[in-house]
């Protein structure tokens, strides 16, 4: 039986009268890479906290590497390398020496893999932190993070300040860490950053579970989206038949779009297919559709 890396079973966590995390429960498998969804506000940061021993549980169980945070966050610590999204950094410090003292804290390190992420982030490390800009420093603990021999990854907005072409570089370096066995859980609101890399998904909503799973077992929770061109003189047919199957059906400039759960894709596409209409596509419910759907926004 394999023992998930984090294990949370009923997280209570309270600020006076707040309740920021209301009974959660957060399962994590090895070497996978898990993302954490929800807005500002939602708990995620509160629970960061909890799991790594800064914060302690008001309720509920919480295990990290079979460990306990509240009385072995040290050994957890080792073990985990964690980026947060605002990276507070000595000033007064090289880029190198930031980096030289991030590894001495921890007492273990991999400098072979530290000066190819060096390069590969392009960082100047010969520069003082206080002249780099917040992308620049977040390419620091980025990097003492990959480059650390651990087997947990904790990644909270950690591409804030990032241009697209680190963003990229950045999901290699998830990819390349799952390959090597290390499991890493990955907060975030940029829903298209953890479509690309999560195995798996938690979304939580005022500090409560509202699904997790596979990402790819919870798609069918939302609808896909169905699009074709009917003959004009066939378009307000071909609707009303949309329709009659209960379907949400919006007609643009001559293209019918159509809101289809995944049971009824098959009969949707048989409308069209019937009414010989142009331009078929039917697109699988993405991750913002999912997350959406539990805050009650209509995607445009």
């Amino acid at each position: 039986m394999t023992t998930d890396v984090i294990e949370v079973g009923g997280l209570v966590k309270r600020y006076g009268t707040f309740v920021a995390v209301d009974g959660l429960d957060l399962h994590v498998a090895p070497g996978t890479v898990h993302g954490f969804l929800g807005p500002n506000g939602a708990g995620k940061s509160t629970t960061i906290r909890v799991l790594l021993g800064l914060g302690r549980a008001g309720g509920g169980r919480v295990r990290v590497l079979g460990l306990d945070p509240a009385t072995h966050a040290a050994e957890i610590t080792r073990r985990t390398s964690y980026v947060p999204g605002e990276v507070a950094l000595w000033p007064d410090l090289t880029g190198q020496e930031m980096l030289d003292a991030l590894a001495g804290l921890r007492g273990a390190r991999d400098t072979a893999a530290e000066r190819r992420l060096t390069a590969e982030f392009a960082l100047d490390t010969r520069r003082r932190v206080r002249t780099y800009s917040k992308g620049n420093r977040q390419k620091v603990a980025l990097i003492a993070a990959f480059a650390a021999p651990t087997d947990l990854l904790v990644l909270d907005e950690p591409t804030s300040g990032l241009d697209p072409l680190m963003e990229e570089m950045f999901q290699r370096c998830v990819r390349e860490a799952t390959a090597d066995g290390r499991t890493v859980l990955l907060s975030s609101h940029i829903l298209a950053e953890v479509e690309k890399v999560c195995d798996e998904v938690t979304i939580i909503k005022d500090g409560r579970l509202v699904e997790a799973g596979r990402l790819d077992d919870l798609r069918h929770l939302a609808a896909s989206t169905v699009t074709a061109r009917p003959a004009a003189d066939r378009a307000v047919l071909v609707a009303e038949r949309l329709r009659d199957l209960g379907l949400d059906v919006r007609a643009d400039d001559g293209t019918l779009s159509v809101s289809t759960p995944r049971a009824l894709v098959p009969a949707a596409l048989g409308v069209l297919a019937a009414a010989e209409a142009d331009d078929i596509t039917c697109a699988p419910a993405n991750l913002e559709d999912l997350f959406l759907r539990h805050y009650a926004v209509v995607p445009r």
